[in-house]
């Protein structure tokens, strides 16, 4: 035990005095720092100020308003009014859409607004009738949420939707009290009811413009199950990529206490990284079978086209999979962490899929062009909410995904054959026993 702990002693002052050198601080120090603000600036500069970043958030508005003018009027109430809500609203920050019925259903049910207001057919005949002191309650009208846009989306456009009915209200109350002195007078029981009515005169109500399952998150399912198939490609890339180092003899195998390094095994860097894309195309078979069984065949999550599902998470795997060995191979030791901020880090505040792109600084907008997570998002999000349709955001998905293939066959191989004749090869003398 003596001769043990006489041996220990110096271990332990050795790591001690390895501590107190500055130079072996220096890198991973200063690395670290910059990941930190780096991630910080990433993540929270897209969350931080949604309203104040709103640029163009499109919302369906509908005029379904059928009645005629009133005496002395160009336009009816509904056309006014409408007119009244673009007008009112702060330049830049809504794409108000206007369209009829038809063309609001379509657009709810393809995802291109986050949620509409409806000014229904009778309005005209309703406002009418609470100026002349027909009516005891307030013309409507109906703001659509579309939840498959994501929880928060839906409810900012929610929210802009009724700030602007309701500012709308009050101007046209404004304009109807100037006017009542030359209305027929109300009778002497309903004048105060009338002018109280008429102060604010637009009631609005809120429905579900698009449903969506009860097992959906509430309209979120879609970005996490995006997450998972980015995060199996991801992580389950990097595992094949140091599992096959590792066997290979190219780097060691460290399980707990036991250390371990194969022979070296001769292999080029363009057959070594045609393994590994080998190996990456047949796990994905594997991990997205066992994604979509945990989600759907045990958490009950709502997957109405489950088979698509499968080959579109599949195949969005597949690409950060053959992704990732393509960095690796051509950036070596520190692909893992480029491959990081290609995958993650800057894809996800990006993707849209929790804070709408609408919402977020110009930044993230540019990102979202290429960055991956958007377009995978926006295809599952086809499948799980708007009936797989392709211009739903299914179709530009796809053709992510396969430009996403090609870029990573294409800068894989170009480097690691570029590699190989430049003579740069991997393998290295094996130790003699």
């Amino acid at each position: 035990m003596a001769t043990t702990g006489s041996q220990e002693a110096p271990r332990q002052a050795r790591a001690l005095a390895l501590a107190r050198n500055p130079k072996l601080w220096l890198f991973p120090g200063i690395l670290c720092g910059v990941l930190a603000v780096v991630l910080s600036l990433l993540y929270m500069g897209g969350i931080v100020n949604p309203t104040g970043h709103l640029h163009r958030l499109p919302i369906a508005l509908v005029n379904a308003d059928q009645g005629a003018p009133p005496p002395g009027r160009p336009e009816n109430f509904g056309t006014r009014l409408t007119k009244a809500i673009v007008a009112g609203t702060p330049s830049g920050t809504v794409a108000w859409r206007q369209v009829d019925e038809a063309g609001m259903r379509d657009e709810l049910a393809t995802g291109k607004v986050y949620g509409a207001l409806l000014v229904p057919k009778d309005f005209t005949a309703a406002t009418t009738a609470l100026v002349t002191g027909g009516a005891t309650e307030r013309p409507t009208v109906t703001v659509l949420t579309n939840p498959g846009l994501g929880s928060l989306g839906s409810s900012l456009a929610s929210q802009i939707a009724q700030n602007a009915a309701h500012q709308a209200s009050l101007a046209a109350g404004r304009e109807l009290l100037a006017a009542l002195p030359a209305a027929p007078a109300p009778g002497p029981d309903t004048g105060a009811t009338a002018r109280l009515l008429l102060a604010d005169p637009i009631a609005v109500t809120t429905q579900v413009g698009h449903p969506i399952g009860s097992h959906s998150g509430l309209g979120l399912s879609a970005f996490y199950f995006t997450l998972l198939a980015v995060l199996t490609g991801f992580i389950g890339g990097n595992i094949i990529h140091n599992g096959v180092d590792g066997a290979l003899g190219y780097s060691d195998s460290e399980i707990g206490p036991w250390h371990t390094r194969r022979p070296t095994v001769p292999i080029s860097r363009t057959q070594t990284l045609l393994l590994k894309m080998i190996m990456t195309a047949g796990i994905m078979l594997v991990t997205t079978s066992l994604v979509l069984l945990c989600t759907v065949g045990i958490l009950g999550m709502d997957a109405p086209h489950q088979a698509m599902l499968w080959l579109f998470a599949y195949c969005a795997s597949l690409a950060v999979g053959l992704g990732v060995q393509a960095i690796n191979a051509a950036f070596g030791g520190i692909g893992q962490l480029v491959s990081m901020f290609v995958f993650i880090a800057l894809a996800l505040p990006s993707s849209g899929a929790t804070v709408p792109l609408q919402a977020v600084p110009g930044f993230y907008r540019f990102l979202s062009v290429f960055e991956p997570m958007r377009q995978l998002s926006d295809g599952i999000r086809a499948i799980l909410f708007f009936d797989a349709r392709a211009d739903a955001g299914l179709a530009r998905g796809w053709v992510m995904i396969a430009v996403g293939v090609v870029l990573a066959l294409a800068f894989g191989f170009g480097m690691t054959r570029y590699y190989d004749r430049k003579g740069l090869h991997r393998w290295t003398p094996q130790p003699t026993d």
